[in-house]
C-alpha cells in the first residue's frame, strides 16, 4: 500500500510541475513545467529530454544503436532547446507550426528501465510522455520518490475490492444494481451495473471503457455512445448481464490526450496513427481489472459481448472463461465510418 501511496503523489507532483525521482533518474514533465521550475531543474547545465519510442519515430529519432523503435529516447539538450522547443517536441499537435525540429543528438539510456518506469508515470498522470530527466540528481530535490517496481505494478489491481453497491433502476431494466470497486494500486474507480435477476446461467457481460464524449455529450465521432446504450438492451432482453464499466477514457490515455488526439483526427490521421503521434500505444487499456471485478461479483464464466478479440483473450488469461463471444454491431455514419474502418483494419476489431 505504501508503494501505491507514492506512486499517486508522483502522479500529483507531476501534473503540478514538480520534480520526482523514479529511482536514479529525477525527472520534470515538459507539459506541465514552467520557465522557473526548469531554471531550478537544470541547475548548472540543461537537463536532457527524455521522450518516448513512439513519439521519437515520428521524429526520425528512434533508437538505431539497439534497433528497438519502441524503446524510449533521450535527447541531448543544448541552448536552442528550451521549454518551447521542448514542448513542440513532445506536443504533435504543434508539429504543423513548428515543421522543422531539430537537430537532435542522442545519447544511451543509461537507466532505461527507470525511464520506461518514468514515462509510464507520465502516462498514468494524463500527460504527454514526455521528460526533463537528470541521472544521478540529488533525491532531495524531489517532491516524491517511486521506484520502478512500484510504478510497473500501480493499476494492477490485486487489492481491488467492492467499496459501495446500490439498487438503481434504469430506463433499460427497473431491477438493476451498481456496484463501484477502489483499488489502493490505481487512482480510478471502475463500477459494475447489474441488470435483471442473476441466476446460474453465464451472464452476458460488456466490458465497456469511458467515453465522456461519447456516452454523454452524443459524439459522433465514434461508436461509444450507441454501443453502450445497445448493449444495455441487449444484457437487458437476455434476461440478466453485466455492464463493466472502466475508467479508461480514450484507450487508457485519458481525456485530454484523446481529444489532443481528436485534433490530430482532424489533420488527418487515423485513430492508430493519433495515438502513436502522441507517443502512446494504439490501446494502452488493461482489461485484467474487468477480470477482477467479475471474481469479485463471483462469475467465472461469461457470454461476451464484444468485437475485439484481445477483450476475450485478456479476461481469458485473467482465469474468466468466455463461454461465448457475442458480437455487438454498429451501423457506420459519416463522422465515424473512417474510425471505425480503422478499429476493424488496424486494431482486429471483428466489425
Amino acid at each position: 500500500m505504501t508503494g501505491a501511496r507514492d506512486v499517486a503523489r508522483a502522479i500529483d507532483a507531476l501534473r503540478r510541475g514538480w520534480p520526482v525521482a523514479v529511482d536514479s533518474l529525477l525527472v520534470l514533465a515538459v507539459e506541465s513545467a514552467d520557465a522557473e521550475a526548469l531554471a531550478a531543474f537544470d541547475g548548472d547545465a540543461p537537463a536532457d529530454l527524455l521522450i518516448s519510442g513512439n513519439r521519437a519515430a515520428t521524429l526520425k529519432l528512434t533508437n538505431q544503436r539497439e534497433a528497438l523503435p519502441t524503446e524510449p529516447v533521450l535527447v541531448r539538450r543544448g541552448p536552442g532547446l528550451d521549454l518551447a522547443a521542448a514542448a513542440a517536441v513532445a506536443d504533435p499537435a504543434l508539429d504543423l507550426a513548428t515543421p522543422l525540429k531539430g537537430p537532435f543528438r542522442t545519447a544511451p539510456l543509461g537507466a532505461p528501465e527507470a525511464a520506461r518506469a518514468a514515462l509510464r508515470l507520465a502516462r498514468l498522470a494524463g500527460l504527454l510522455p514526455a521528460l526533463f530527466i537528470r541521472r544521478g540528481a540529488a533525491a532531495a530535490a524531489a517532491e516524491a520518490l517511486v521506484s520502478c517496481a512500484d510504478v510497473g505494478s500501480f493499476g494492477a489491481g490485486a487489492d481491488l475490492r467492492i467499496v459501495a453497491r446500490a439498487h438503481l433502476p434504469t430506463r433499460f431494466a427497473e431491477k438493476a444494481e451498481i456496484v463501484a470497486f477502489r483499488s489502493d494500486g490505481d487512482t480510478a474507480e471502475p463500477v459494475a451495473l447489474i441488470l435483471g435477476e442473476p441466476g446460474d446461467q453465464p451472464p452476458l457481460v460488456r466490458v465497456h471503457s469511458e467515453c465522456l464524449t461519447g456516452d454523454a455529450l452524443g459524439s459522433l465521432k465514434c461508436d461509444c455512445g450507441p454501443q453502450l446504450a445497445d448493449a444495455l438492451r441487449e444484457i437487458a432482453a437476455s434476461g440478466w448481464g453485466i455492464l463493466l464499466y472502466l475508467r479508461q477514457e480514450g484507450r487508457g490515455i485519458g481525456l485530454v490526450n484523446k481529444l489532443r488526439a481528436y485534433a490530430l483526427q482532424d489533420q488527418g490521421f487515423d485513430t492508430v496513427d493519433a495515438n502513436l503521434r502522441l507517443g502512446f500505444e494504439d490501446d494502452e487499456r488493461d482489461f485484467a481489472v474487468a477480470a477482477r471485478m467479475l471474481a469479485k461479483l463471483g462469475r467465472a464464466e461469461i457470454r461476451l459481448l464484444t468485437n475485439n478479440p484481445r477483450k476475450a483473450a485478456a479476461l481469458e488469461a485473467e482465469g474468466i472463461r468466455v463461454a461465448e463471444q457475442v458480437p455487438l454491431r454498429i451501423a457506420p455514419g459519416d463522422h465515424n465510418r473512417a474510425y471505425l474502418a480503422a478499429k476493424r483494419d488496424r486494431s482486429g476489431h471483428q466489425l
